[in-house]
């Protein structure tokens, strides 16, 4: 508990953070993780994505197969997890969210806790675009498991997608109900609620991602899908360029952990210190990845089975996939089963995200947890608005260009601006003297059982880690 003297001076210097008046005890309480595997599963499932299934698959196949995959696990190792690590132990030596973490750590005067006002923003911005293409994915779902797709042609599925991307009642009914689901949930708490689903839901997708790749991988004529993901292919990788193919792959690794706003930090700050964060960084990392590699294990046999060439980006999930399904022996299940374990995918970053921006507002404000929920459920389905009726009512809007939506640009603003620079900041904050320091942050992750951070590697994050993310920061913001 400390001497009367420490808890005056911690007083004090609370008062001097802005801080007016002493908390109830009551307050100053932390929710806590009921347990390791749920930590586990909650940080996998932010990272988990549609990113994981729709783009990894889609850029391997273009940047040379086995060549894309090798590299993207090295930058991977090289870039993710120490991040990921830096995020995870400032959100558990502060045991705040990330609009009070830095606050909670930082020096007097000094100004990092403004990067966490620039993570709450990336929250909120997240989510103003995700809920919408989720909505996407429970349609698709609705759509397969009823049979609307049985008997289409090529023609009428591409058909199927514009109608409902013109519809401003399916794209914005979809949102509603995925922004409902999320904070109803985030409301039960974050054992009963949030932990519970997401630890039913992701035990649910690793089954069902299993069954699919072993179902596409027995596919006659799969095989040739199999040689053109995971065999090096330098021909291939020679004609996008060989700097593309890193560029990608850097991309790839880094951003697949959705790091930089604090969705990792805030599990961080629900966990004890028995492990140390750089073997459970790893451990996220590698669900991640599996997940990632799997996907390609049921798109690209699939797609080269059926004749169908699997770099079509977006149109692959939404057009081309749902045609497979149709050539399929019982494709009306497998389908049904793919577009589930995409709502599964898309919906586990959806609650870790909302569990963020939940926990910023009880922080920053002093709400309780039902208050924030209410609150967030208006501010984010008027948020939303924008994104799903940039297909429809405001397609005339076209902020990047020609052709170019609303998600277009809250996307770039992202992944291209607040996820790499929010990133940086959590780096510079924990390896210089001008932040946390160093010292602090390797203590904090090695504390507990596992994996520790040797102290050579200090070398690595304080010189070339930070050159590694202002060269994704700078090539992300020139345009293509």
């Amino acid at each position: 508990m400390g001497t009367p003297e420490q808890i005056d001076t911690a007083y004090i210097y609370e008062r001097r953070k802005g801080c007016c008046s002493r908390q109830p005890a009551k307050e100053m309480e932390r929710e806590k993780l009921g347990s390791r595997t749920g930590f586990i599963l909650l940080s996998a499932g932010c990272a988990i994505g549609i990113g994981n299934v729709w783009r990894f698959p889609y850029i391997t196949g273009l940047y040379g197969g086995g060549v894309f995959v090798l590299l993207y696990l090295f930058f991977l190792i090289a870039m993710g997890v120490p991040v990921m690590t830096m995020e995870f132990a400032v959100g558990r030596a502060s045991q705040k969210s990330i609009i009070k973490s830095f606050q909670a750590l930082e020096k007097p005067g000094q100004k990092w806790h403004l990067n966490g006002c620039l993570g709450m923003i990336g929250n909120y911005l997240l989510m103003m675009f995700y809920t919408t293409v989720t909505g996407w994915m429970l349609y698709y779902f609705y759509q397969m498991m009823t049979g609307k797709f049985q008997g289409k042609d090529t023609e009428q599925v591409g058909e199927m997608f514009q109608d409902m991307l013109s519809s401003p009642l399916i794209l914005t009914g979809a949102m509603v109900i995925i922004v409902v689901a999320g904070i109803l949930i985030c409301s039960i708490g974050l054992q009963k609620g949030v932990e519970r689903i997401t630890k039913i839901m992701m035990s649910l997708l690793l089954v069902i991602i299993i069954i699919l790749a072993v179902h596409s991988c027995t596919l006659e004529g799969g095989r040739e899908g199999l040689k053109f993901y995971l065999l090096p292919d330098f021909e291939r990788t020679k004609e996008v360029g060989i700097w593309a193919t890193v560029n990608a792959a850097m991309n790839q690794a880094f951003f697949t952990l959705s790091l930089g706003i604090g969705a990792m930090g805030i599990f961080g700050s629900y966990i004890d210190k028995k492990r140390s964060l750089l073997g459970e960084s790893v451990n996220i990392a590698i669900l991640d990845t599996f997940v990632a590699f799997v996907s390609g294990l049921i798109i690209f046999p699939s797609c080269f089975a059926f004749g169908i060439s699997p770099a079509q980006g977006p149109k692959l999930i939404f057009v081309t996939l749902p045609n497979v399904f149709n050539g399929m022996a019982g494709g009306r299940i497998w389908g049904t089963l793919f577009f589930i374990f995409m709502t599964f995918a898309a919906f586990s970053t959806i609650l870790a995200v909302f569990e963020n921006i939940i926990s910023c507002c009880m922080d920053l404000f002093h709400w309780g947890r039902k208050k924030a929920c209410l609150i967030n459920l208006a501010a984010i389905t008027l948020l939303s608005l924008p994104c799903a009726l940039g297909f429809n009512l405001l397609s005339g809007f076209q902020p990047m260009g020609e052709g170019s939506t609303v998600l277009d640009l809250e996307d770039f603003l992202v992944s291209n601006v607040i996820l790499p620079i929010g990133s940086l900041c959590y780096l510079l904050f924990c390896v210089t003297r001008f932040g946390w320091g160093f010292h602090n942050y390797r203590e904090e992750a090695n504390t507990g059982s596992g994996l520790k951070l040797p102290r050579f590697i200090r070398f690595y994050v304080t010189y070339i880690l930070p050159l590694l993310l202002l060269f994704m920061i700078v090539k992300g913001l020139i345009p293509a």
